[in-house]
């Protein structure tokens, strides 16, 4: 009776708190050494034993101490992702595809966003240093190719939808430029001569590359580069909205736009509505990501299809490899249009 009851007390004063392998080991009637080497896997233990053992710890609800484990082991089980924006809905579909499979392979994802700003991004790229992950996943970074390298060099690194040569890290990119033109053809294929662009932030490697790939198209057609029908924004639908209102205020002539992501588009949809411009009745338009909204606002919108999940996923998946040991590799994925009710011949003269 009087060694029941100390049992009791026992289990209820683990209870109250945190149980630790000195508990199971009590309660399990072994060494805290044979607990410590059920709970990490190890050989040497009975099945007896072993079994008696993981019963205990999950009637006790023991929880392994993963700082404590990160310092004997020499991890922390987390990964650090740097964003420039958790609002953005194409960097929210990429951060979450990246969150399942870390989380999926026993890892933990630290987010931080740094803006467009390269000072900001050291900052939040200084505190995710000091929470001691395991590696690094950037996305939208603006720092130097040098700084990326250096910065590489120092512990696993997996850099999204930017190339750098001679990164020692993993690069996994998207073929902008190619998509880009593949989508201004489509419109020149309708029998669109006069297409706008409205470009993102000229600041940004997409931007470049989405151009580039405009221009491409234009040449590769026999169509004249007119700067006029380039306007600038910067990847947010305000600016898109601004940058129509700039060509119609201009008085320049078109009859199609290629906007650098769906945001714009968005934007360049309602300046024309508001102009009493039709799409596609009037102007056609096409926009670059493919949105999860896009296939639904009115009318639905022709785009360039990002393989988000796919390329999240598979930068994941990289990190936790290179961190467990695997190999740097690069990756080029490749975006593929997808044709709605946004885009239709030029009307009749």
């Amino acid at each position: 009776m009087v060694g029941d009851a100390r049992g009791r007390r026992r289990s209820s004063e683990a209870g109250r708190r945190r149980p630790t392998i000195v508990d199971i080991a009590r309660e399990a009637g072994v060494s805290p050494a044979t607990v410590s080497r059920v709970l990490s896997g190890g050989a040497g233990v009975t099945r007896d034993k072993s079994e008696a053992v993981r019963s205990t710890a999950e009637r006790l609800g023991y929880r392994p101490n993963l700082v404590a484990q990160g310092l004997v082991r020499g991890r922390s089980r987390s990964v650090g992702v740097l964003t420039p924006d958790v609002g953005s809905p194409f960097y929210g579909m990429l951060l979450a595809a990246i969150e399942r499979t870390v989380v999926d392979a026993g890892y933990q994802a630290l987010f931080a966003s740094g803006g467009w700003e390269p000072q900001r991004q050291r900052a939040a790229l200084e505190q995710l240093a000091q929470r001691q992950v395991d590696g690094l996943m950037l996305t939208g970074v603006m720092l130097p190719d040098e700084e990326l390298r250096l910065l590489a060099k120092d512990q696993p690194t997996v850099l999204l939808l930017r190339h750098v040569p001679a990164f020692p890290g993993t690069c996994l990119t998207v073929d902008n430029r190619t998509a880009a033109r593949i989508a201004t053809e489509h419109l020149i294929e309708l029998g669109h001569r006069r297409i706008a662009h409205v470009t993102g932030d000229r600041s940004q490697h997409d931007t470049a590359e989405r151009l580039a790939g405009y221009r491409d198209a234009l040449r590769r057609h026999g169509l004249p580069e007119d700067p006029a029908l380039v306007a600038a924004g910067d990847f947010q639908e305000a600016s898109g909205m601004a940058a129509m209102q700039s060509l119609l205020d201009g008085g320049v002539e078109f009859t199609a736009v290629f906007a650098a992501n769906d945001q714009l588009a968005d934007g360049v949809r309602l300046a024309l509505h508001r102009a009493g411009l039709q799409v596609p009745g009037q102007v056609s338009l096409v926009g670059f990501d493919d949105h999860p909204r896009s296939s639904y606002v009115i009318p639905p919108l022709t785009t360039v299809r990002q393989p988000v999940e796919v390329l999240g996923a598979s930068a994941g998946r990289h990190l936790v490899e290179m961190v467990e040991g695997g190999p740097a590799c690069s990756e080029v994925h490749s975006p593929t249009l997808v044709v709605r009710e946004s885009t239709a011949p030029p009307p009749a003269r």
